[in-house]
């Protein structure tokens, strides 16, 4: 498939990308700087802003499935910098006629960590949670086909074998490597058990 990755020079888009290349895709990485890309063979890169909608709408043009790594520079802060762009991604696939979405989010961004520790965890990471959310609201208000993943802590470990779950978050466990999170989401591209589904994600 030919697949567009935003968010490409993060932690988890970095191993998005490679992989997704491993899987025999044609890939897009849509960047801002394209000097923090570490892997760049066989991938068409696209320099361009996701606060910029009309470089956005353009880039998606020809593609199958979006895959969206980003994540917000504003830290636990408030801001609404992932529905912004969430919103010129949706807004670029509906013009470009492109449904398929797999969108890396965060656990907790449905309230479903339980115990004391989770609501502590949700009530830290609220203001990126609610941006998250507000973004993902949006791409369903559009009729996409989607996967979200709601991966529990990032950690820049090498790839496990990891659990998943449709409800809530997996037990045992509050982290994941950043690579077995990009596994999932290069898995989710073309298996249908994971159309519009929202998988809970922990090693």
């Amino acid at each position: 498939m030919k697949v567009i990755i935003f968010g490409a020079t993060g932690g988890v888009g970095q191993h998005t990308v490679k992989r997704a290349v491993e899987a025999g895709h044609e890939v897009t990485a849509f960047v801002r700087t394209p000097e923090k890309l570490t892997f760049t063979e066989g991938v068409h890169i696209v320099q361009g802003d996701a606060f910029n909608a009309e470089q956005v709408a353009a880039a998606i043009v020809g593609h199958d499935v979006v895959v969206s790594c980003l994540g917000s520079s504003s830290g636990m802060k408030a801001s609404n910098e992932l529905e912004t762009m969430g919103k010129n991604i949706a807004d670029g696939m509906v013009a470009a006629g492109v449904e398929r979405f797999v969108y890396c989010a965060s656990a907790g961004v449905y309230g479903e960590i339980p115990g004391m520790m989770g609501k502590m965890m949700m009530k830290l990471l609220e203001k990126p949670l609610k941006d998250h959310r507000a973004a993902l609201d949006y791409y369903r208000s559009k009729g996409l086909t989607f996967t979200i993943a709601r991966p529990m802590g990032l950690k820049d470990e090498p790839f496990v074998e990891y659990q998943e779950t449709f409800e809530g978050v997996p037990a045992k466990s509050n982290s994941i490597p950043r690579e077995s999170v990009a596994h999932f989401l290069v898995k989710a591209i073309d298996d249908k058990k994971y159309v519009n589904t929202s998988v809970g994600l922990a090693k």
